[in-house]
């Protein structure tokens, strides 16, 4: 099954992502990351509102939500870095509910939150049609979706993206900084790229068609906000990937089956 494939190809990434995760929040990225989100949050006090992070790894979203004061319900589908998250979250989890599921099959009821969140998830997903269809079916109406994400692997399919994806890793070097794909298994990853359906498609504009699909309403994307949120390094490592935000809101009560 694909699912366990990526389940557990994930759970030999959970520290070395889980360090990734650490360098952001010690960096200018937590009060980034912060400011794009609440940026996008309806306009209702802290309290209310309900976010639910998928995807939520190492737990790097509950994180700087919770210490802001947020509550947050966090799902992901690989059990090792649930309880990273949960290791990492230490005293903050007592404002964030940590829970094992499939992005692709939420086993929330409809209507339930006033915000979807989710970074470096959707380009993994084998159905991720589908999943855009429970983050709306979970949502109240008037509900914001934001996610994040990029044109990962792409490079599989386009000789000119390889060609920048291998200098990514040139500028990594020179600069003498951490290249983040040393701590995976590449090979590994590539394989299950190919089997993913986004890794050739051009987004966010795939996404946005998907989302008007869906029923999304006030559908925008932000091409440019890694330059806010990552850090040089970051921007060294990823370069020729570059990340975007899609943002769409729950418009009617119209539910998917």
């Amino acid at each position: 099954m694909l699912l366990e494939k990526i389940e557990k190809y994930w759970s030999t990434r959970t520290e070395g992502y889980s360090e990734v995760n650490h360098k952001e929040l010690e960096g200018m990225q937590k009060e980034a990351w912060l400011d794009v989100l609440e940026a996008e949050f309806p306009k209702m006090p802290k309290e209310e509102i309900k976010i639910l992070d998928i995807g939520t790894g190492p737990g790097f979203f509950p994180m700087i939500l919770a210490e802001a004061g947020y509550r947050v319900t966090a799902v992901d589908y690989t059990r090792e870095m649930l309880h990273k998250a949960m290791e990492n979250a230490g005293s903050l989890c007592e404002r964030i509910d940590f829970y094992r599921m499939d992005a692709q099959n939420l086993g929330f009821e409809d209507n339930t939150f006033d915000v979807v969140i989710s970074r470096n998830l959707t380009w993994n997903l084998e159905k991720p049609w589908q999943a855009y269809r429970e983050w709306y079916r979970v949502l109240k109406p008037g509900g914001r979706l934001l996610n994040f994400d990029a044109n990962w692997y792409g490079y599989l399919y386009d000789e000119e993206k390889r060609k920048a994806y291998e200098q990514d890793r040139k500028n990594v070097e020179q600069h003498s900084l951490d290249d983040h794909y040393l701590c995976t298994d590449i090979d590994a990853m590539e394989q299950i790229a190919l089997e993913m359906p986004l890794s050739a498609k051009t987004r966010p504009g795939w996404d946005a068609e998907i989302l008007k699909e869906t029923g999304f309403a006030d559908i925008h994307t932000d091409t440019k906000v890694w330059e806010r949120v990552w850090s040089e390094e970051e921007k060294l490592n990823y370069g020729s990937t570059p990340m975007f935000m899609i943002h769409g809101r729950k418009g009617d009560s119209k539910v998917y089956a």
